[in-house]
């Protein structure tokens, strides 16, 4: 995976084999920090990330200029790399390692970017707990966004505050925002 833009503009960086993850391909995340790029300033911003894995998306708004990072995944290995990679790079990237569903629950944590990667083989009933949780805590800071990346074949869009989606390649990102 590389960093597409920013501070650290064309850095490669390479995660274990063993971790148990599927980054967000460089086409895709670059189409969706374009669309991000026209509606925040990405130093001004608290972002959450959920199903971290790699990092890459955490690594991408830190690039940015990104202050206020927290990267949230149950996988201890992914956890580690994310921490390694933030200190080797000196980014602000908080990590917890949590599943993420009881972390919703419990959660105070407010965020103007929530990004959630995860597994594409969970159903659209699991898909659909994530935007509910949020939601139901009050998650998103006004004005704030939750972007759900998923597969082409699983539809969210029934899903609580859903605003719209957009697709690349086999990716789908699905936008949820609060009702004005």
């Amino acid at each position: 995976m590389r960093i597409i833009s920013g501070l650290y503009k064309s850095r490669r960086i390479t995660a274990p084999k063993n971790l148990p993850v599927r980054p967000t391909t460089d086409m895709a995340k670059e189409s969706l920090f374009n669309i991000l790029n026209n509606t925040f300033y990405f130093d001004d911003i608290s972002v959450l990330d959920l199903f971290a894995g790699t990092g890459n998306i955490s690594y991408e708004f830190a690039s940015r200029g990104t202050a206020q990072i927290t990267a949230v995944d149950q996988d201890f290995g992914c956890i580690k790399f994310i921490n390694q990679t933030a200190e080797q790079f000196d980014m602000p990237i908080n990590t917890i390692k949590s599943d993420v569903f009881k972390f919703l629950e419990k959660s105070t944590l407010k965020a103007n970017v929530i990004f959630a990667d995860p597994p594409y083989s969970f159903t659209e009933e699991q898909f659909s707990k994530i935007p509910e949780l949020v939601f139901k805590n009050n998650l998103l800071l006004e004005g704030g966004v939750l972007i759900v990346e998923h597969s082409k074949h699983t539809d969210i869009s029934k899903s609580i505050n859903f605003s719209y989606s957009k697709s690349y390649g086999g990716n789908m990102f699905s936008f949820f925002e609060t009702p004005e």
